[in-house]
């Protein structure tokens, strides 16, 4: 097992959260937290914070389960980046990183109807450029200190494939990832519902140190959901300019529709961002925008 040590003093692993969390601070205050706006350059997201699940827990049997074998369990990610390791499921932590959307990107998001705001659009379509570097940041961080550290979504294996039941799943899921790590729940549009509501980017690093885990405050999939916990709410439902939420759940099929739709509509009306889809307007102007409801 390796040990970070500093000044010759070996770290536990809550000190080792710390500064991994105090890292990512450091990185999102830095140049690539940026919304590349030609006009109004500025941070694509707010200060991020951390979350850990542990490697063996039970939770990630039952997603496997249910979104089919092509979904990894956090050994399996690790084992295709290093497959030479000698690594148990004990030792794995899986590290999930919320990146809160800004102030001002929620509240134009918030004003927006039928159409999504630009700057939502801008930290969409540069995800990969911020939260993606950001993970890989992170996994690199802990590699120059001796551990053995991946981001299952950038493995050349990752990839997104039909489900009979949830009409599209992936080989790995930073939402899911979140929920065991106990950051949220789910809600009717299938977003997480966090501390700072749903108006977030997530991104996963599994390393082979067991960190300390965060517990899960909830019992429920979809416990912070008003709909589901209370019979109530269904704003998001209104929110959808295309239908595709109901009391029945996520029709993802017309969500991609709409989704593709936006694309030569954001590509002239902001050229940088040629190739940008976006929405997310369920997750703007709803009880659980930037908050868990009730909490």
């Amino acid at each position: 097992m390796v040990h970070l040590s500093l000044n010759g003093r070996t770290l536990g692993s809550g000190e080792v959260l710390n500064l991994l969390e105090k890292e990512a601070v450091s990185f999102m205050e830095g140049p690539a937290n940026d919304n590349r706006s030609p006009k109004n350059p500025e941070k694509a997201y707010a200060s991020p914070f951390l979350g850990v699940a542990a490697g063996d827990d039970v939770y990630w049997d039952n997603i496997a389960q249910a979104a089919g074998e092509r979904h990894w369990r956090p050994l399996e990610a690790f084992k295709k980046a290093f497959p030479q390791a000698r690594t148990a499921e004990s030792e794995l932590s899986v590290v999930v990183i919320v990146c809160p959307q800004t102030e001002k990107t929620s509240r134009d998001q918030k004003a927006s109807l039928g159409f999504p705001a630009e700057r939502w659009i801008r930290s969409r379509f540069y995800h990969n450029e911020t939260v993606g570097a950001l993970c890989d940041h992170l996994a690199r961080y802990l590699m120059d200190r001796g551990y053995l550290a991946m981001v299952p979504d950038h493995l050349k294996d990752f990839a997104v494939y039909p489900h009979e039941r949830f009409q599209l799943a992936s080989t790995w899921s930073h939402r899911h990832a979140a929920f065991v790590a106990g950051q949220g729940t789910f809600g009717l549009c299938d977003a997480l519902i966090t501390k700072v509501g749903k108006a977030h980017r997530l991104g996963t690093v599994i390393v082979n140190c067991p960190l300390p885990v965060n517990p899960r405050p909830y019992t429920q999939t979809y416990e912070y959901c008003l709909f589901f916990s209370k019979g109530s709410c269904l704003k998001c439902v209104k929110r959808c300019p295309v239908g595709a939420l109901s009391p029945g759940g996520h029709d993802k099929s017309l969500c991609d529709g709409f989704l593709n739709s936006t694309k030569p509509v954001i590509a002239k009306k902001y050229p940088d961002l040629d190739g940008a889809y976006g929405c997310g307007l369920c997750q703007a102007n709803v009880p659980c925008a930037l908050k868990v409801p009730g909490h």
